[in-house]
């Protein structure tokens, strides 16, 4: 694989607001371990090889476990999950998944019994900085694999 576009090949500013972002969800309310699993998730549904790479990195790096990584995919069945997980993921993968049309009143309710309306309003926020980064670095063709922590 090699790269279309390197970052340093974008025009000036085109970074800044994405990392603004990345500040802000840095300092929001949003465990981060929470949000590493929403990237990585949404990462899958989007088939970013460069963000899995980053995200798997990043959540071991806190301490995540193997495990739950590996069956992230299969969440819904998979008895590794808190409530409150359960709820952030099915909520990212309605806005993230094409088909979706809404984010229907179970997913919110269901969300809304473990977070507040800043805490998912700031959910959102990491599903749609995710998805953007991933439709980045798809455009990019990011290459995957020297990604260290932080």
């Amino acid at each position: 694989m090699t790269a279309r576009i390197l970052f340093q090949d974008t025009n000036k500013g085109f970074m800044d607001g994405l990392m603004k972002t990345e500040a802000y969800l840095k300092r929001s309310g949003i465990a981060p371990a929470l949000q590493e699993l929403i990237k990585f998730r949404v990462s899958q549904i989007n088939g970013c090889a460069y963000c899995l790479d980053m995200h798997y990195k990043d959540a071991i790096h806190m301490g995540e476990t193997e495990q739950r990584l590996y069956s992230l995919a299969a969440w819904r069945d998979a008895p590794f999950y808190t409530d409150a997980e359960r709820a952030a993921l099915a909520f990212a993968e309605v806005l993230t998944k094409a088909n979706s049309q809404d984010v229907e009143d179970d997913v919110y309710e269901a969300l809304s019994q473990f977070f507040s309306k800043g805490d998912i309003a700031d959910l959102a926020l990491v599903v749609g900085q995710i998805n953007t980064w991933n439709r980045i670095n798809k455009t990019f063709r990011t290459v995957p694999g020297d990604y260290k922590p932080a």
